[in-house]
């Protein structure tokens, strides 16, 4: 007998499971669009040269290839491969229909990514990706709408605590250089960095010297983010008489750690400027209470060039989103440089917590249907249908019981099995006088009234009992 669940890292989306995610995309799209971003789709499948190179080293080996066809599919050879991200086609849409788009592209994206990881609680080969973007400006204003849009959706959605992670690439190359790290290095010390909040700070250590980073730089760079903790406990102790003290304070203190550090790093003072920036008009957008700067944040992906930013939930591995300025990839694609900042929430990880929280809406996996019209005998069905189309051109979402030989009783416990609310009874007494019977069947009551006024009297009471 054949498998019949689906491959490993792949997953069916049963009615109640497709009911949530489209919540969760409405939120999503609702927000997005109130920031005057537009709708943008590409294509699953993209030319593998679009996709690799892009994403850093771990980043390549996680794009699933697609092997040649026909007489080539001996020869073990790619040409196509699955989207990895959904940054990627975008700039290659940005670079393709250049003179064709504003010139400042504000774009979202809702779509799935597919990447050849290990499955894992939470982490899919297959996955939603929720995108915002924005193309054509090098203006901090950018990174603090972007980060306002996420902090609304994720309030819309029912979080209250929750913390927007802000770093800068400069900033960090910047701290990597002051501690001494070779710049050759640099890209293996963040990958190790990266994994602070995973593995601590010996375990990072351990990976640096093992990517060949020298054990003094490697030292000056912790002691450096052991620094950070002690401002954190620092600001901890501010007293609280406002709102955001702390984490005001916090920041304030961050920066200043920062440029001590930096000294004469002129990359790197340029991105505290930009830091310092973004928080300034991140008050401004309300997102601002959210904010909080972390140095040893790093994000993966090699194409970020200035602010980076993540998503971070108390009690929760993980983030449920990130994002970064990533000034240069368009390029790759072009021989124009475009400026662009995005962000991209983790939809699948959204779902989860709201699932296991229980943050969903108490009637958002309801029934199918409205109403079930029933068939009362063999000869009744032409009746039957005919009342549903009624039913349906009055705005109700309507079944009809498909079995004609079935007593009525038993299709009452169809609907009842099925959580369907209201039940339309039309025997020969009702069609005769023009009638139809409905039956809430939560409340066990039950009416008579006329066929015309069917849909109505469905919809008043839908509503009354806060179904509408």
């Amino acid at each position: 007998m054949e498998k019949t669940q689906p491959a490993r890292g792949m997953r069916d989306f049963l009615p109640a499971d497709v009911r949530r995610r489209e919540y969760v995309i409405g939120v999503v799209r609702g927000v997005y669009e109130r920031y005057g971003f537009e709708p943008l789709e590409t294509p699953a499948v993209e030319n593998i040269e679009t996709l690799t190179g892009k994403y850093g080293e771990e980043g390549n080996q996680l794009i699933f290839k697609i092997l040649k066809r026909g007489e080539h599919e001996r020869t073990g050879a790619a040409d196509l491969a699955l989207r990895y991200d959904l940054t990627v086609p975008l700039a290659r849409v940005v670079a393709e229909y250049g003179e064709r788009l504003p010139k400042f592209f504000k774009r979202y994206q809702i779509q799935p990514v597919w990447r050849a990881d290990r499955p894992a609680r939470g982490r899919f080969r297959e996955f939603y990706q929720c995108d915002l973007d924005a193309t054509g400006s090098r203006s901090m204003i950018v990174e603090a709408e972007i980060c306002a849009a996420a902090s609304d959706v994720l309030a819309q959605l029912g979080f209250t605590n929750f913390t927007i992670r802000l770093n800068h690439r400069q900033v960090l190359a910047g701290v990597l250089d002051a501690a001494g790290v070779a710049p050759e290095l640099h890209g293996d010390a963040l990958i190790a960095l990266d994994k602070l909040d995973k593995i601590g700070a010996e375990g990072v250590a351990r990976e640096l010297i093992e990517r060949g980073v020298a054990g003094a730089a490697g030292a000056k760079l912790l002691r450096f983010f052991e620094g950070v903790a002690g401002i954190e406990k620092a600001a901890e102790s501010v007293d609280v008489g406002a709102p955001g003290t702390e984490r005001e304070a916090f920041n304030a203190a961050m920066l200043g750690r920062l440029v001590e550090f930096l000294g004469e790093h002129e990359a790197g003072a340029r991105g505290v400027d930009e830091l310092r920036q973004i928080l300034q008009f991140a008050e401004a957008t309300g997102a601002g209470a959210r904010i909080k700067i972390d140095p040893s944040l790093a994000r993966g992906l090699s194409y970020y060039t200035g602010a980076i930013m993540e998503i971070s939930v108390p009690d929760l591995a993980g983030s449920l989103g990130g994002g970064g300025r990533y000034d240069h990839l368009v390029g790759m694609f072009s021989k124009q440089e475009v400026p662009a900042c995005g962000f991209s929430l983790g939809l699948e990880r959204i779902i989860v917590v709201m699932t296991e929280r229980e943050m969903f809406p108490a009637d958002l996996v309801s029934a199918a249907a409205d109403v079930l019209v029933t068939i009362w005998d063999e000869s009744s069905a032409g009746d039957a249908l005919a009342l549903a189309r009624e039913l349906r051109a009055g705005g109700l979402r309507v079944d009809v019981y498909p079995e004609r030989g079935d007593k009525v009783g038993k299709q009452f416990k169809y609907a009842s099995t099925r959580g369907v609310p209201f039940v339309a009874v039309a025997g020969p007494d009702e069609r005769a006088r023009g009638e139809v019977s409905l039956k809430d069947m939560r409340s066990g009551e039950q009416q008579t009234v006329r066929s015309a006024a069917a849909a109505e009297t469905l919809k008043t009471l839908l509503k009354g009992n806060g179904d509408g």
